[in-house]
């Protein structure tokens, strides 16, 4: 099944958390998928059926990290920074980890705000300070002489291991201050996630724009897991993501990028 080449380094099984020796997951499993709620037999169930699905063998320990969020940041800027030449070779492209958006061209202007509001503690109280984001992963643009010699940020990713409330406002804040204070044409705001549960993903799919699209790293082995054993609730859900176009395939990513 299609998926991000990376998607079985990050994904498969790991102990499941103990009470008193016993596994302490709603059904009881010895072993856990590592994107799954073990709170929730839903998310258990599919993130099991989309491992069967990538071919990762059940009741054996997987080889992958223990914290794969800061790995999946890495694979992902590690994956763009190789494919887009490829893909594009008449852009000068820029993939980072970590950079604040100053460095880009649309919101280099933020620097003399963010001196302003050093030099007074009054406007620190009033704005704050976080218009200096930094996403995840950005891809910028160079040599492109718009708004000045600074790269052009192309696009911004958010990635997220797995998708629960407090994450989904961390990402609608960041971006929509990104939104809020470009000068010039607007990134592509996407995030990155292997979070196995429909409904969850429908909470950062759905909204007013802050989001362009979520790309996830497994879509058609999660896919075929929900078409085998979903409830209403999560086919549902699913259902609407997909038909509005607005949860896609980590492979189309390159695509995306590059054709826009």
């Amino acid at each position: 099944m299609v998926s991000a080449t990376f998607a079985t380094r990050l994904l498969g099984w790991k102990d499941s958390p103990r009470r008193d020796g016993e596994p302490k997951n709603k059904l009881a499993w010895a072993h856990v998928p590592n994107c799954a709620d073990v709170d929730s037999a839903e998310s258990m169930r599919l993130a099991a059926g989309m491992l069967d699905n990538l071919e990762v063998t059940r009741g054996v320990l997987s080889d992958v990290p223990l914290n794969p969020g800061g790995p999946l940041e890495q694979l992902v800027a590690a994956d763009l920074a190789d494919r887009l030449p490829v893909r594009a070779p008449g852009r000068r492209w820029n993939v980072r980890r970590g950079q604040v958006v100053t460095s880009f061209a649309q919101y280099e202007h933020l620097n003399e705000l963010d001196r302003l509001v050093n030099a007074n503690p009054e406007l620190r109280i009033t704005i704050g300070k976080d218009y200096l984001i930094k996403p995840d992963v950005t891809i910028g643009l160079e040599d492109t002489s718009i708004l000045g010699k600074k790269p052009f940020l192309h696009a911004a990713i958010s990635c997220k291991w797995t998708i629960r409330s407090d994450r989904v406002q961390n990402i609608r804040h960041e971006f929509n201050q990104m939104i809020r204070h470009r000068r010039g044409r607007q990134p592509h705001l996407v995030t990155v996630t292997a979070e196995p549960l429909p409904s969850r993903l429908a909470s950062i799919a759905r909204g007013t724009g802050e989001v362009d699209a979520v790309y996830h790293v497994a879509l058609e082995a999660l896919a075929a897991a929900i078409d085998a054993e979903g409830n209403d609730e999560q086919v549902d859900a699913w259902d609407e993501c997909i038909g509005q176009k607005r949860l896609l395939s980590y492979d189309d990513l390159v695509e995306t990028i590059a054709a826009w």
